[in-house]
């Protein structure tokens, strides 16, 4: 961005963009519309940020039912259905719409930021099977003019030899298959030649940000979007927090009784955006981050507020290697199978990989075939699970399905 913004600016923007989202949502999305009027809030009632908190917040993990109720998009689509370009399906399980425009969900913003530039090789890594990950970043990638390697997830080894014989000097993924594929190629005798990496869909931690920096001379950004939101927020240079995308409204509020939450305080984050072929208004997208208002070091809109970060999740869904996975999706796959008697799937880390196991006690006078179990789990998650076969009694009758270990671990707690 050029220029200099005032706080003032930033606030008006997020008022004029917050207003336009409410009339145009009212208008074409039968949802909005329908929780407007729940609501008991007209249209003309929202002139800025601060008249949202009259309208209900919409969940991510209540797509799932709305859809089923209304499909494919439970009355959230306010473009044709044949207008589309695409429908994509995440875990929940949630469709997700793209519209036919360039660039859809917006990722061109923070590739640019990160340094990508026109005519740049690009290693994507991001799922292009059924989700919308590796389509969101091809569609930013080739908007601002790179060369894009569609790698897909997997297959490292045919991954480093694309982006090394075509020169790739840029990649799109998930921080930890970054360093996978930096070690592979190291090891292998033929490094890559990565300059840069916009990263997402996986935390972040200094120590592998400063691996994948100090160590491979990779420079490395973060963004956060969504396939429901598009892009949210992102890095610019100064990589002191996540600059809030020029296009949506960002609120962080606390979970519970969605209250504004103050400086540094963990809330949820909460995306309201005026697409014309998916607006919402007030979608908490289960992520919990928090407000730095400091002004920024450099680059970026430093009049502006920025997201702290990743700092959990308030929602049932567990990210694992860049993939929701939901304790409803579990149960589909796990409930109806009667050998098994009782399950809990755990989410740890092995240094910066995420583990996914499944343990199962299997019913009494039943045999249990962990590799197919396994493969029915990877059919349901789109992530294939370490079996575990534990004794009767070894998971208690409360125990949650889904349990993530990782931040116990970080903190050295048991």
């Amino acid at each position: 961005m050029t220029g200099k913004r005032t706080s003032e600016d930033w606030s008006a923007r997020q008022d004029r963009i917050a207003a336009r989202a409410v009339q145009w949502g009212a208008a074409h999305s039968a949802e909005i519309g329908r929780r407007l009027a729940r609501a008991g809030v007209r249209p003309g009632d929202v002139r800025g940020v601060a008249d949202l908190q009259a309208i209900p917040v919409l969940t991510k993990d209540e797509l799932p039912a709305l859809q089923a109720a209304d499909p494919p998009f439970g009355g959230m689509l306010a473009a044709p259905l044949a207008s589309l370009a695409r429908i994509a399906r995440s875990p929940g399980p949630i469709n997700d719409p793209q519209g036919s425009g360039a660039d859809f969900w917006r990722l061109g913003t923070a590739l640019e930021a990160a340094g990508f530039r026109r005519g740049e090789v690009v290693l994507n890594s991001f799922s292009y099977h059924l989700t919308p990950g590796g389509l969101m970043l091809d569609g930013g990638l080739r908007a601002i003019g790179c060369v894009v390697i569609p790698g897909g997830v997997g297959g490292a080894a045919a991954q480093i030899e694309a982006a090394s014989s075509a020169g790739a000097t840029g990649y799109a993924g998930t921080p930890q298959f970054l360093l996978t594929l930096l070690e592979r190629a190291e090891e292998s005798g033929r490094p890559l030649g990565l300059e840069r990496a916009l990263v997402s869909g996986a935390p972040l931690p200094p120590s592998l940000r400063a691996r994948l920096q100090d160590g491979f001379g990779v420079d490395v950004f973060e963004a956060y979007a969504a396939a429901d939101t598009g892009l949210i927020a992102y890095e610019c240079a100064g990589k002191d927090g996540w600059q809030v995308a020029p296009d949506v409204v960002v609120e962080v509020l606390l979970p519970g009784d969605d209250r504004p939450a103050a400086e540094g305080e963990a809330g949820q984050v909460v995306v309201t955006s005026p697409n014309e072929v998916y607006p919402l208004v007030r979608f908490g997208t289960g992520d919990l981050s928090a407000w730095r208002r400091a002004p920024g070091t450099r680059g970026g809109d430093r009049a502006g507020p920025r997201l702290a970060g990743f700092l959990g999740r308030v929602g049932e869904g567990v990210k694992v290697r860049g993939m929701f996975v939901h304790p409803r999706e579990l149960a589909a796959a796990l409930g109806p199978d009667p050998a098994v008697a009782r399950y809990q799937a755990v989410v740890s880390a092995d240094g910066t990989r995420d583990v996914f196991t499944v343990r199962v006690e299997t019913a009494p006078g039943r045999a249990m075939d962990p590799a197919r179990l396994a493969e029915r789990i990877r059919e349901a998650v789109k992530i294939r699970p370490a079996v575990e076969v534990v004794p009767s009694g070894t998971i208690p009758p409360e125990a949650r399905p889904l349990v993530d270990a990782r931040e116990e671990q970080a903190t050295g707690s048991t």
